[in-house]
């Protein structure tokens, strides 16, 4: 094994600790578009508490991927102007509190050097936990490093994704993004100027900054949330979905979805510009 291999395999830090309040569960909410009609009542369970008819905040479940931000099995060393989002899994324990203070245990869980020049994919765990010790959420993700690979390591295949039903889908639904969205959902913790300055955004060869690929993740469990749960956030049981290609601020999200017993399949794509932007998506309800 290469020493690169293993430095990345071994990677590992446990008990991080994070907190957060209502506060943030708004903005993460209102930072994937929930909200925009300041008058859907469905849509402010998530970005109001309610005042003269007070009602429970209800939280996304994909808040999970933010509510630790900054969690992780540690330094990687990887050329970070190259480096995108390859995929998201987070599988939902029980539905996560308003406010709380948690731990993050990060772990590396597999590397796939793909040769010089090709990149490496490393997959990573995060397992959120309560003052209790149990698990929340936990949220596998695959990072894709473009400029880095070629080290060596073991000769090791992927997991095939999720197949996407080959029949037409069963619903579509179209959600539009705000020009200033990667503004305010920097604001839930990703400040990577990739989503926020034009230079950098050209440097990393880009026209302008993209919206980040864990806001359109965001998204479609947003949409999932209005067509199938009904809103309700407990349903979720897992949220899959792999990155394929960006999308601009301002852009629409186009979803089509189709389901199958409890388990909702989705692709997104962003009809203007003929790109497919989310594939072998899948959300498991319960």
């Amino acid at each position: 094994m290469s020493a690169r291999y293993e430095e990345l395999k071994s990677l590992k830090n446990l008990g991080q600790k994070y907190a957060y309040t209502d506060r943030e569960v708004m903005l993460y909410a209102y930072g994937i578009g929930l909200g925009a009609d300041p008058m859907d009542e469905n849509e402010l369970a998530f970005v109001n508490e309610g005042t003269l008819t007070p009602r429970p905040l209800k939280v996304v479940p994909t808040f999970a991927s933010v509510a630790a931000w900054g969690s992780g099995p540690g330094e990687m060393n990887l050329n970070r102007v190259m480096v995108v989002d390859g995929e998201r899994d987070i599988t939902f324990h029980q539905p996560l509190p308003v406010a709380a203070n948690i731990t993050a245990d990060s772990s590396v869980l597999e590397v796939f050097d793909k040769g010089k020049d090709k990149g490496v994919v490393i997959v990573h765990q995060t397992v959120l936990k309560n003052e209790k010790g149990e698990k929340l959420a936990t949220l596998v993700a695959s990072r894709f490093a473009r400029g880095d690979g070629g080290f060596g390591g073991p000769s090791l295949t992927q997991p095939d994704p999720h197949k996407i039903p080959s029949r037409s889908p069963d619903r579509t639904i179209d959600i539009t993004t705000r020009p200033d969205q990667a503004l305010v959902y920097r604001l839930c913790g990703d400040r990577n100027p990739l989503h926020s300055d034009p230079e950098f955004a050209r440097k990393a060869g880009f026209p302008r900054p993209i919206l980040h690929g864990m806001c359109t993740y965001g998204i479609t469990c947003r949409g999932v949330l209005q067509t199938y749960a009904d809103y309700d956030a407990s349903a979720f049981r897992q949220h899959v979905a792999r990155f394929s290609s960006p999308v601009y601020p301002g852009e629409t999200v186009t979803m089509d979805l189709w389901k199958d017993g409890n388990v909702i399949s989705f692709e997104a794509k962003v009809k203007s510009r003929g790109v497919t932007v989310i594939k072998n998506g899948k959300t498991v309800l319960g």
